[in-house]
Order: structure tokens, then C-alpha cells, then sequence
């Protein structure tokens, strides 16, 4: 079934724990991704759902395999913890895929591990079917993250606050070492731990640093300019990750851990949704902060391979760290000046984002919904006045009103709107190829959180259908699809989803 070629495996020993996946009584498969099994180049036995369900679960090691537990430790909330490591989770080996690319394979829920901590080493249903939702859907709407293979019941019951279902999740990533990892080596000051992992990531990540004066500099900085990408993109959809701990955060570059995420409703930058966040750390308005924050943290790590003088080596560090915040800054312009319409760069561009963000937050506004209805809002050939809002209106069947209609207050919105509408008159192309852009950057559909229960608290009773329904419909984000259109409504005020759980 799988091609395995194990190189996390062949690091020294220390850097993990050898660990088989404990057996479940009666696995049955609830979920198989087959177009990312054909791009991982895994043959699947379709056929034969019983053995493929006891492969995923891990009742059967398949040939090739070298199950192991990763060690890392990590802040969690800011609180260093010195050795966390897969407590439930167990990487059974890993692939090259079609495009040449190593992908681990990893069995959440498998059992435990020298790392559990006290835990069962067991996943719920619940929390196996929202990563399998929400991992697929970050994907098809083009931000890196780590991939659902399959969701496997094992027949078994596993206690929380009251007994569940038990599921594996297995997930696919392009690796699964974090900042935490290097954490776990600066803790023991084993700096040869240190060269021998930040080598294996550029082997594997960056290869073409391998060459250059000051390869550790260049990984910091590599890694830095992933995550500002990466955030930047989560921002642009309105996605809360919830527990951006160093732990969570991978030197690939992919979103990682989807326990508490949720996508805001309403625009409010402060918002959480994890329940575990009582501070707000993880805020969404935060993260590009905690972001650079964690960096820092990679950036102690690697202090002794950037230089043998430790204060040439913070002074380089600290440039790496500063050029996060200006890389991030121009990401995150670059992203909404996309979900404007705007192909030029103009010097006012972002206080004309931040002015549309006050608006929506002052008017409750819906932040999928406004951003998708200003698609259908026609560059006004009228001069910057009222007159380009009445105008906005007028043209394709009330669209301003429709976009106006967002904000329970709209006269910041109005004025906002005479300003996009001045400022799209020094663009250039035409209004329908605007449009077009703008609705491959705004999407339509993403995992609302009340959809997503919705579909979680069907599956705990045995109905499945929501969760394969809301995957339909999240496979084409982008798109306006009838069929659908249920899934881009917001909330009623009695299925708004206030807070969202780990399910750890």
C-alpha cells in the first residue's frame, strides 16, 4: 500500500521514541481521501474496506514501516514546557509523492506513547471529522496546511468530560517538525542535536540554502518569511487558529493542529472562539504578533549555529525578526489589496483596508459575506462623490445595496465605498476581469463554525451525511454554487457558535 522511504527515522534515537500503534477492537473506515491517496502514490485497497480500515487504524503495521513517536517540547500560552512530544499521535513512516515531495504518514489516536502524559493516546469522532473538515478545506482554499487521508471508528469508546466515539485521524504533512522540536534540544543545550535536526530540515525543506556563506541565518529566515505567508493568507480568509503554541507552529510552513480554529462571522479583530484561550492571546488581530513571538523563540534555538559570538549572533537574529514584521506587513497588504480588486500599488492602500475593517467592525458585518458581495460591485465611472454609491447601486441589480445591507450601521460603509470606488478609477482593466480576480480571492464558502457542529453533532449519532455534504461544498470555495447556497449564509443569532474545544 505504501512506498515507505523513513528518513526521519534514521536521525538518532534520541530525537524519538520507537512505538507501535495499539490495536482497536473494531475499525471501520469512515472517510478515504482517494484523490490525495493517487497523489501520494498509494495503493489503496478499495476493495477490501476491512483491511484498509485495520491498516489505517494501525491494527496492521504495513510492510515498510517504522512507527515512532517525535520528541519536541514547546510553549504552550507562553509557558515553556520541556518535553511534550506525540502524546496520541504516531508517524508510521513517510512517502514520495508524484511531484517528488516527502509527505509523512500519521495516525492520530493510534494509542499511546512514552510522550502521553497520563493520556489514553486516544482521538474522539468529533475532533477527527473537524480536522478531516477543516484540513481539506484550508487546501482547496490555496493555503498550505497538512492533509486529511482518512478518518477511521475504532469500535471503541474513549472518556472525556462524558464517553465518546474513537476515531484515528490520519494525517498527511510535508514533515512534523516544529519549533517545538528544536525547543526540545536547546532545553538539553545539545547543540550537536541542534545541527543535526536544522541540517535535516534544510535537507528536506531548503535545499537550496545547502550552499550558502550562512546556512542557519538563511533557515531563520526561511522559515520566518513561511510563516508570515502564511498568516497572512489565514488572515485574508478570516481564519482564528487558536493555538498558535510553538508546538503547533512547523518549520514547513503548513497550518498544523486544527483542535479550536474557527473562521470569524462577524468581523471583530479581538475575536476568539478557543475555549481555552481566556486571555485572548490567540486573538485574531494577535497573530502575526505570536507569530514573530515564536520565531524569536526558533531564534534562541539556533543562537549557537549562527555564530560561536553569541552577540553577533543575537544582532543577526534580531535583522531575521524585523524582517518578519516587514514581510508579514507587505503578505497581508498584498492580500487584501487582491480582495479589493486592486492590481496597483498605491501608498494609501492600507488605511483604505483598515478604513473597510472599521466599518465592518463598527457594522457587525459578516467578513466572508461583505468581501464576496463587493465582487459584484462594478467599478463606478462616476467621480468620487455620493454619486458612485448611488451609482454602485444602480448597476447590476442593486449590488450596493446588497453590499451596504451587510452593516447593521452603514454610514462608515458608505463613505468607505466612495473612497474604493475613487480609488478603482486609477486601476486598470476592465470591471469583469476585476470582478473575476476578486472572486478567486474571495471566497464563497468556507467551514462555518455552526455548519461545522452541524455535521460534527450528526456524525456522534451515526449520520454521516452532513459531514460528506459540507465537504462537497467546501471542495470549490470560490465558486457560486446553488446547490449550496446554504453553506454561505451566516449564523441566525441562535446557531452562532461562541466558543470552540481542543477535544484533546
Amino acid at each position: 500500500m505504501f512506498q515507505f522511504d523513513n528518513s526521519y527515522a534514521r536521525l538518532p534515537d534520541r530525537f524519538y521514541a520507537s512505538v507501535y500503534p495499539e490495536p482497536v477492537e473494531g475499525p471501520v473506515l469512515l472517510k478515504f481521501n482517494e484523490a490525495l491517496a493517487r497523489e501520494l502514490g498509494i495503493e489503496a485497497e478499495l476493495s477490501d474496506p476491512g483491511r484498509l480500515a485495520a491498516i489505517l487504524a494501525g491494527n496492521v503495521v504495513p510492510q515498510g514501516a517504522t512507527p515512532l513517536a517525535m520528541a519536541y517540547a514547546g510553549h504552550q500560552f507562553g509557558s515553556f514546557v520541556p518535553q511534550l512530544g506525540d502524546g496520541r499521535a504516531i508517524l508510521i513512516g513517510e512517502v514520495v509523492d508524484k511531484n517528488g515531495t516527502r509527505r509523512d504518514i500519521q495516525l492520530k489516536g493510534a494509542g499511546p506513547t512514552p510522550f502521553s502524559r497520563r493520556g489514553d493516546g486516544r482521538a474522539a469522532l468529533g475532533p477527527v471529522l473537524r480536522e478531516y473538515i477543516l484540513s481539506e478545506a484550508m487546501h482547496a482554499l490555496g493555503i498550505r496546511a497538512t492533509r486529511a487521508l482518512a478518518a477511521v471508528a475504532t469500535g471503541e469508546q474513549v472518556f472525556r468530560e462524558t464517553p465518546q466515539p474513537g476515531a484515528v485521524f490520519v494525517r498527511v504533512a510535508a514533515s512534523h517538525v516544529r519549533i517545538g522540536t528544536f525547543q526540545y534540544f536547546a532545553a538539553r543545550q545539545d547543540v550537536d542535536g541542534l545541527r543535526t535536526l536544522a541540517d535535516y530540515v534544510i535537507e528536506r525543506h531548503y535545499r537550496q540554502l545547502r550552499e550558502t556563506e550562512k546556512p542557519y541565518v538563511e533557515l531563520l529566515r526561511a522559515v520566518a518569511f513561511a510563516q508570515a505567508d502564511l498568516i497572512a493568507q489565514w488572515m485574508g480568509v478570516g481564519f482564528i487558529h487558536g493555538v498558535m503554541n510553538t508546538d503547533n507552529m512547523t518549520l514547513s510552513g503548513e497550518t498544523i493542529d486544527f483542535g479550536p480554529c474557527a473562521f470569524l462571522d462577524e468581523y471583530d479583530q479581538m475575536k476568539v472562539f478557543s475555549s481555552i484561550d481566556q486571555g485572548g492571546r490567540y486573538a485574531y488581530r494577535n497573530q502575526p504578533g505570536i507569530g514573530q513571538w515564536n520565531i524569536a523563540r526558533l531564534a534562541e534555538c539556533l543562537l549557537p549555529l549562527i555564530d560561536e559570538d553569541q552577540d553577533k549572533a543575537v544582532l543577526t537574529a534580531n535583522h531575521v525578526l524585523s524582517a518578519f514584521g516587514e514581510r508579514f506587513q507587505k503578505q497581508w497588504l498584498a492580500v487584501f489589496r487582491r480582495k479589493l480588486g486592486l492590481g496597483l500599488e498605491e501608498e494609501g492602500d492600507g488605511d483604505l483596508v483598515q478604513g473597510l475593517l472599521a466599518a465592518m467592525q463598527e457594522g457587525e458585518a459578516d467578513f466572508t459575506l461583505t468581501f464576496r458581495r463587493l465582487c459584484d460591485l462594478p467599478a463606478a465611472e462616476a467621480s468620487p462623490s455620493q454619486k458612485a454609491v448611488e451609482g454602485a447601486a444602480a448597476q447590476n441589480g442593486h449590488a450596493g445595496d446588497t453590499f451596504l445591507s451587510s452593516f447593521k450601521q452603514v454610514e462608515k460603509a458608505k463613505e468607505w465605498l466612495v473612497a474604493w470606488q475613487a480609488r478603482l478609477e486609477r486601476e486598470r482593466g476592465a470591471p469583469e476581469d476585476r470582478a473575476k480576480l476578486m472572486r478567486a480571492t474571495n471566497p464563497a464558502i468556507i467551514p462555518r463554525n455552526h455548519k461545522v457542529e452541524e455535521a460534527l453533532a450528526a456524525a456522534n449519532y451515526g449520520d454521516l451525511s452532513f459531514f460528506e455534504r459540507l465537504l462537497q461544498a467546501l471542495e470549490r470555495p470560490y465558486e457560486d454554487r446553488p446547490d449550496f447556497a446554504d453553506f454561505a449564509v451566516p449564523p441566525k443569532p441562535e446557531e452562532r457558535v461562541l466558543q470552540t474545544f481542543c477535544g484533546t
